[in-house]
């Protein structure tokens, strides 16, 4: 089995360290984040906040890399993971979490996979 966390893929998008993005970013390949976005970040696949990155976001998506810095709330539908270059600042939801010694976090984490699940249903109504 592949470590989830490897950031290396197939298809992925790079958004580089000149980049700036404010509003809501979609994709369906694997990102790896350099620049500065502000937002929303909506991913099916994996996404990467790379050591340059800054991000003042929410990010949904199915695994979670952070080597760079984050302010906003994190939901993975399988693994976050927080490297020891990692700044984050806002809340995770994930059923599996990893935050490396040396890395920075203030705020809660929810591994409960049934409750998200079940309030996430019960916001979109279905």
């Amino acid at each position: 089995m592949s470590n989830p966390y490897d950031t290396a893929g197939e298809r992925m998008s790079i958004l580089p360290p000149t980049l700036r993005f404010k509003g809501e970013l979609t994709a369906d390949e694997d990102l790896l984040i350099q620049g500065q976005i502000e937002g929303t970040i909506k991913h099916t696949q994996r996404v990467t906040v790379g050591k340059e990155g800054k991000v003042k976001a929410s990010i949904s998506a199915q695994v979670i890399k952070v080597e760079g810095t984050v302010e906003g709330d994190l939901r993975a539908e399988r693994s976050v993971y927080v490297e020891e270059t990692g700044n984050l600042r806002g809340n995770i939801h994930a059923p599996s979490v990893c935050l490396v010694e040396g890395s920075k976090f203030n705020g809660a984490v929810d591994m409960d996979v049934k409750k998200s699940a079940q309030t996430a249903r019960s916001k979109t109504g279905t």
